[in-house]
């Protein structure tokens, strides 16, 4: 199925791009949201995220390298070990809750952040009809350099109504 999810769109928010009272609340902080188009023959929610992870947009280590096809990382770690057991299905309000849990870790963020998080992220949360969340998948798979992300979030959004699934990344580094 990998040949059929096809790469539209993708959405960048750098928290460094916003005014915050405390600097430490946004040093290196963002989200990455890569959104593919899923084929029009139905799918199993399970096969549309194996087909995400043998996808190459996939293939990004999170660390300014951008998609690499022949890549052998996924952000913090070796993309061999990131399967679909790593994933784990959360609800609408869990999800929401981890991302605004992680959002404001230092402090409230500013009204236009929020505004483009809660269209960019937030408000396609509420519209998944499945949605699955990567699992801390431990030491041993962390890659090599893997530990310059001192959070990462990642959540796989399906929404059939949009014919879309989208890969979520929040992280700092």
């Amino acid at each position: 199925m990998e040949n059929h999810l096809t790469h539209e769109a993708s959405a960048f928010i750098n928290f460094r791009n916003y005014n915050f009272r405390d600097p430490r609340s946004h040093g290196y902080r963002w989200v990455d949201i890569k959104h593919l188009r899923i084929p029009a023959e139905p799918a199993e929610a399970h096969e549309l995220l194996a087909a995400l992870i043998s996808h190459e947009q996939f293939r990004d280590d999170y660390a300014g390298g951008g998609v690499l096809p022949e890549g052998s990382r996924h952000g913090p770690y070796w993309l061999r070990l990131v399967t679909l057991g790593a994933y784990e299905t959360v609800s609408r309000e869990e999800s929401a809750s981890i991302l605004w849990g992680w959002v404001n870790h230092f402090e409230d963020v500013p009204a236009k952040l929020g505004a483009d998080l809660q269209q960019e992220a937030f408000d396609r949360l509420s519209g998944a009809d499945h949605i699955y969340y990567l699992s801390d998948l431990g030491d041993e798979a962390i890659h090599d350099w893997g530990r310059v992300h001192e959070h990462f979030h990642e959540f796989v959004l399906i929404d059939r109504t949009a014919g879309r699934i989208t890969l979520l990344v929040a992280a700092d580094d």
